[in-house]
């Protein structure tokens, strides 16, 4: 008996062509579920950055307009900016929420440690509810110098 299954070769008969057609059909579902996916816009997220109006300032009290822009360069309105210190201190952490051109102004004051000569303070953005945007790479940061004017 055993040697009659080995001689059997009708088990794999069919077996090439149903493995093309499975790949076929496989191939055709995940273009079709590709092309759904990428018609998609609320799954796609957009990263935020933001110009400073001043990349280098002194450690006195300093307005500064910062704009968040898109990868593109377009402004977002309705995000919010936070600017905290880094290296340079601040009393407290700086708000304001961006305008129609994207733009935000804050009034800053970062001191220097003793022997220090420069230090950063730190911006980060809370991007709008509504765009699909996103803030997990860091953003620019302003540099403290002192003697700065």
């Amino acid at each position: 008996m055993f040697a009659e299954l080995w001689r059997d070769d009708r088990g794999i008969e069919g077996l090439p062509i149903r493995l093309v057609i499975a790949l076929v059909v496989g191939v055709a579902s995940l273009s079709v579920m590709m092309n759904t996916i990428s018609g998609l816009t609320t799954l796609t997220v957009s990263e935020l950055d933001v110009d400073p109006s001043a990349e280098v300032i002194g450690p006195d009290e300093t307005d500064v307009t910062l704009t968040v822009v898109d990868p593109e360069g377009q402004p977002v309105a309705g995000a919010t900016v936070v600017v905290t210190g880094g290296t340079a201190t601040l009393d407290g952490a700086a708000t304001a929420t961006t305008d129609s051109g994207g733009n935000a102004s804050v009034t800053i004051d970062p001191r220097l440690g003793p022997n220090q000569q420069e230090g950063t303070v730190t911006i980060d953005v809370k991007p709008p509810a509504s765009g699909g945007y996103s803030d997990r790479r860091r953003n620019t940061q302003i540099l403290v110098v002192a003697g700065h004017r």
